[in-house]
């Protein structure tokens, strides 16, 4: 049994086949319509979540499957006070997978110590948000054909982004590649992603509060939103909210084949002209969740003996 808790869990290797059956999936859809027939994905989401959810549901229908789980707390037995490994036990009693969102860190892997089916996380707290990194992953593979060699621009809230630390964590695995971190100092990259990963693995980085200054050298510009309820008050959302807003101005002076990516939803930070670039690929980026989803899907689900050699 392996569940999926962090992007960290998978090798180099287990990614670049993760990407390699995405990629057939897309070429040939039909192919994958029957795989998961007969077997059912629960989506546990304890905290709200639009492109996440429908799209691990949409990815276990286009392979045959079905769906069963909550999209709030509020309409499951947590409501009532039961604990999250109470909840995980009996779900996996009627489903073969589980996709678990969650606010606090850490409980999908508690969740994972009770379950007797594969966890996904998807999602928890400010901690680690391992599909979107695997959807930013198959993306950038998708647009630029290689994971080394490469200059990422990181942009907005980087203490709370989940999306944000899952990324620079999978990206520092590989060679040649530069970080560059926009954010206030409020909102910086926090000291253990720093130390544990940036440090540790002897990766270039700079910090800078300047958009303007380094879009040149941006071979990829991941924009996050100004999380509102990662915030304790409502005066510090507030004041950071319309920190960085990328608009067509901005990049002028931006490479012909960057890449522009973000996890969404987007609130006021990327203006909509900008949605009319050739290089803006967050739509596109969130289809790419859908066709990552399903590999992983299939993916656990045969480490788990889920599936039959003729499925």
């Amino acid at each position: 049994m392996r569940h999926f808790l962090d992007t960290t869990d998978l090798t180099v290797k287990e990614i670049d086949e993760l990407i390699a059956l995405a990629t057939d999936i897309i070429a040939n859809k039909k192919k994958y319509a029957h795989v998961c027939s007969g077997k059912k994905l629960a989506t546990l989401f304890f905290e709200p979540s639009t492109r996440t959810r429908l799209s691990f549901e949409a990815a276990m229908l286009e392979l045959g499957g079905s769906v069963i789980g909550f999209s709030e707390a509020n309409s499951s037995s947590a409501s009532k006070g039961e604990s999250v490994g109470d909840t995980v036990k009996m779900v996996s009693c009627y489903a073969d997978i589980i996709a678990m969102r969650h606010p606090l860190e850490g409980a999908p892997r508690v969740a994972s110590y009770k379950s007797d089916v594969p966890v996904i996380n998807a999602g928890d707290g400010g901690h680690s948000h391992p599909t979107q990194t695997l959807t930013d992953l198959l993306t950038i593979y998708r647009e630029k054909g290689r994971f080394n060699n490469l200059t990422i621009g990181l942009c907005g809230d980087l203490k709370f982004g989940r999306t944000v630390h899952s990324l620079i964590k999978a990206m520092c695995r590989y060679s040649d590649i530069k970080f560059v971190l926009i954010s206030p100092k409020e909102l910086s990259v926090p000291d253990y992603i720093k130390t544990d990963y940036l440090d540790e693995r002897g990766m270039g980085y700079i910090e800078t509060e300047k958009i303007e200054n380094v879009m040149p050298q941006l071979d990829i510009l991941y924009m996050t939103r100004i999380q509102r309820e990662r915030f304790f008050s409502e005066d510090e959302y507030l004041k950071h909210k319309d920190a960085f807003i990328l608009d067509t101005d901005k990049l002028k002076t931006a490479k012909s084949d960057l890449t522009i990516m973000h996890p969404l939803p987007r609130v006021n930070e990327i203006t909509t002209d900008v949605d009319d670039d050739p290089r803006a690929k967050y739509f596109e980026q969130a289809l790419n969740g859908k066709y990552i989803r399903m590999a992983l899907i299939i993916t656990l689900l045969n480490w788990a003996g889920g599936l039959s050699d003729e499925d």
